[in-house]
């Protein structure tokens, strides 16, 4: 099947497993956070919550695009993305998804809200490390993508504390514009809330349970696209449903464009920025003129289309960005244009641009149902030790109707905006520190539970440094192997 042997299908379908894997355990921990407050106040019965969350989710995701996704195949360095070698590809997989899946499956064990995207970041960027260990690659620590790790780094940090500050803020509102206190009380056992409260609830579950879809689904997305390329680039290295010879117009655009910049204003690693755009688009435009290719483009030839229009979609971003860089609005909006695309619909279904990252930033409708069927399915399984977590451990008081709108409320509103940007950020640690803020509103911060909080906060600290260390050793590992 797609012109590997069996040995290699085999290993092809192992790793799509495991991506799998590591999106049902993702269910276990992000998409738990969204039913939690449902379930645990009572507004809905554990099978309807978690299947109408799953059902949201799915939503979600189809509607996303694929912008987190890329952001997350960003990490990677470029070299990895385009080895011809199989088993080179085989050994990134593994240790990036068996790192990933390790530190979940523990910290889900005992019951610690950690965060899937830290796991899989931290994972990514393991590899990265464990590549410039690597005695064949002279470029050291420089093929990791810093800037693209740094960008995520910071929504990954400011999420929460965003989280726990706007939470404070929604339950001081309501117990100023609220007269009805029911809402403050904690839930009865078994006894389900005022319908206007349900009514609360739902929607806030259900605005969760959408937006974790379309920030969260995109990381196992991102996961199999990685996988996809590495192993079937003549069918996955790029968009196939996009013809790229349509698009010679967009790399002469930017050549004519970035062409313009006075060079004498640029700072040593802004030149670097403006040889590699030249030069891609160069190669580029050599590909498509080559009218002997329009009928066929060689594995070859695609993994080099997709090298050219990476390097030009990262540079010409941190040009244009650039302060040195004296381009005009109109130019720089073309610039835009011509590599990202027009910018695509809240209801995306897809990518819909038309820039030169059609190519590449793309994702075929079956990986979308896979991924969304493996959430769903690890929500149904795993929910029950993090909404306990949640509900009863984060707070000295039991989670109230208010807490648990105001904390879902808030993570809705931040996994929604980080999404618009294509940041991936953390709906576990959003929500947390949400329900946390919502706790210190009521009573302060000593009505936070220090042995649970203490745990999250080393979950937080640890996640990063531990995944990308058990990451780089398991990829130095799995490539020794391999020789």
């Amino acid at each position: 099947m797609f012109g590997l042997d069996t040995s290699l299908f085999i290993l092809l379908f192992l790793c799509l497993f495991l991506a799998c894997a590591f999106e049902f355990v993702n269910g276990f921990h992000d998409t738990a956070n969204a039913v939690a407050t449902v379930i645990y106040t009572n507004s809905l019965k554990p099978t309807q919550a978690v299947v109408w969350s799953g059902f949201m989710n799915f939503i979600g995701l189809l509607t996303g695009g694929v912008g987190v996704t890329m952001s997350i195949i960003g990490l990677l360095p470029t070299e990895l993305l385009i080895d011809p070698n199989v088993y080179h590809s085989m050994a990134t997989a593994l240790a990036m998804l068996g790192a990933a899946i390790i530190w979940n499956l523990g910290t889900w064990y005992f019951g610690i809200p950690a965060s899937s995207s830290h796991t899989l970041i931290g994972s990514i960027i393991g590899i990265g490390v464990g590549y410039a260990l690597l005695p064949e690659n002279k470029a050291g620590l420089s093929t990791v993508n810093w800037d693209k790790a740094t960008e995520i780094g910071q929504a990954l940090l400011l999420s929460p504390l965003f989280g726990f500050a706007v939470a404070i803020v929604f339950m001081y509102i309501l117990k100023k514009s609220v007269a009805n206190k029911e809402i403050f009380k904690e839930p009865k056992k078994d006894t389900p809330p005022p319908m206007w409260i349900r009514g609360i609830l739902f929607l806030t579950c259900t605005l969760v349970s959408f937006f974790h879809g379309r920030n969260d689904g995109q990381k196992g997305i991102g996961l199999v696209m990685m996988i996809l390329i590495a192993f079937l680039p003549s069918y996955f290295a790029i968009n196939t449903d996009v013809d790229p010879f349509k698009l010679q117009g967009a790399v002469v655009k930017v050549q004519t464009i970035i062409a313009k910049i006075d060079t004498n204003k640029l700072s040593s690693t802004e030149k670097e920025s403006y040889t590699k755009v030249m030069k891609a688009t160069a190669a580029l435009n050599t590909i498509l003129t080559d009218k002997s290719l329009i009928n066929h483009l060689s594995t070859e030839k695609k993994l080099e289309i997709r090298k050219d229009v990476l390097a030009i979609n990262k540079h010409t971003k941190k040009l244009s960005e650039s302060d040195a860089v004296s381009l005009s609005a109109d130019d720089k909006k073309e610039l835009k244009k011509a590599t990202a695309g027009d910018k695509a619909p809240f209801f995306s279904f897809g990518n819909s641009n038309k820039g030169l990252s059609s190519l590449t930033d793309f994702a075929p409708a079956w990986v979308m149902w896979m991924i969304a069927l493996s959430l769903g399915l690890g929500t149904m399984i795993g929910w029950k030790r993090i909404v306990v977590t949640i509900g009863e451990k984060i707070g000295k008081q039991h989670l109230s109707y208010a807490q648990g709108a105001s904390a879902e409320l808030v993570a809705s509103i931040t996994i929604g905006l980080a999404t618009a940007y294509k940041w991936p950020v953390s709906t576990t640690h959003v929500l947390s520190s949400g329900i946390a803020g919502s706790m210190v509103a009521s009573k302060g911060i000593k009505n936070l539970q220090g042995g649970t909080v203490k745990n999250i906060v080393m979950a937080w600290v640890l996640t990063l440094p531990v995944t990308i260390l058990l990451s780089a050793t398991l990829f130095v590992f799995f490539r020794w192997i391999i020789g």
